[in-house]
């Protein structure tokens, strides 16, 4: 970094604080500071996403960035309330403030972000919609579903997606709606349906369920949809959509950078952390534009691991979906998650 830009970046950044009112902390982030709490809408149980262990911990990619952002905002990454939420109730129960931030397998889109007032911070997993089938049924591609029976879940951009995309292919298709996708999975286990629609991330997670080999249940190859899935926030603070953007991009930039929970310490005591690597002055005012403490960025990290090792150790190789990371790669491994300068 050229030392001179960084200084006259810094004094912009000081005569912008002494011009601009003092920044003023929003709604919801006034709410999770003064309660010492954040707030998660999660999914009831979908494998390495959100769901309980036996000990009655949730764990999974969403779990953990929930406690990233505590650990960023609160200092504490146990400070969390984990809301396990249905899709159809999920945008209420952020609306209505009952949640704080919603993890669950949400897709950004238009009508959402501009009909709910919703805001998307960053996506957290890309995704498309797939097909899962039986393998004892012969099924080799969406052709072979036409005039079949589709377990979809209520309330998704699945259920649209589905029938649009076979109405389009001239082909017919009785869609079964169920309430959540535990319930939706079971049902298509119990052959009450020829094949399941969903994320294909899910398809993966909930297949895990059934606890049989995976090539009894054979997603089918082809993607009818993209499915970016995002964090969600309520609209009316945009203090809080930007703290929630850029804990994820630390995550991310912070496995671009080869930080990791682990060596995070020695990266810090040899200065030599480009997460950090800008004078104390410009730290205090980011963290304070904020309305956060300062060291946000690596309280984060410290708590959960970068972006990678969450999904490693919740979706990948350490993981029993083993689901290959492909899109969910970063830019410089041919995947799509890039993050915009710091500066």
């Amino acid at each position: 970094m050229n030392r001179n830009w960084s200084e006259r970046c810094a004094v912009l950044l000081v005569l912008a604080l002494t011009v601009l009112p003092a920044a003023q902390a929003g709604e919801v982030l006034d709410g999770v500071k003064s309660r010492e709490q954040l707030r998660c809408g999660v999914s009831e149980g979908i494998p390495g996403f959100s769901e309980r262990d036996a000990e009655g911990r949730w764990r999974g990619l969403d779990v953990d960035f929930c406690r990233a952002v505590a650990a960023a905002v609160l200092g504490d990454a146990d400070k969390v309330e984990l809301v396990p939420l249905r899709a159809s109730t999920r945008f209420p129960a952020l609306q209505s403030r009952k949640v704080d931030l919603l993890l669950r397998n949400t897709t950004w889109t238009l009508t959402r972000e501009a009909v709910l007032k919703v805001q998307f911070p960053g996506i957290l997993f890309y995704d498309g919609q797939g097909f899962m089938v039986r393998a004892e049924d012969g099924i080799d591609s969406l052709a072979d579903l036409n005039g079949a029976s589709v377990c979809v879940e209520k309330g998704t951009t699945h259920q649209r997606n589905l029938t649009t995309y076979f109405e389009v292919q001239g082909w017919s298709v009785e869609p079964l709606v169920i309430d959540s996708a535990p319930d939706a999975a079971a049902a298509f286990f119990a052959g009450r349906c020829r094949a399941y629609t969903s994320d294909a991330g899910q398809l993966a997670a909930m297949r895990s369920l059934a606890q049989k080999d995976p090539q009894t249940y054979p997603i089918l190859p082809e993607r009818i949809s993209r499915e970016p899935l995002s964090a969600v926030v309520w609209g009316g603070d945009p203090e809080w959509t930007t703290v929630v953007r850029w804990v994820l991009n630390v995550l991310i930039l912070a496995e671009e950078y080869g930080i990791t929970a682990e060596n995070l310490k020695t990266v810090l005591a040899r200065n030599r952390n480009l997460l950090v690597l800008r004078t104390e002055d410009e730290r205090g005012i980011i963290a304070r534009s904020l309305e956060i403490e300062p060291g946000w960025g690596i309280r984060a990290v410290q708590a959960v691991g970068n972006y990678g090792e969450i999904y490693e150790r919740h979706l990948g190789r350490d993981s029993p979906l083993k689901i290959d990371r492909g899109l969910n790669r970063l830019w410089t491994e041919g995947g799509l998650h890039y993050v915009p300068p710091i500066d």
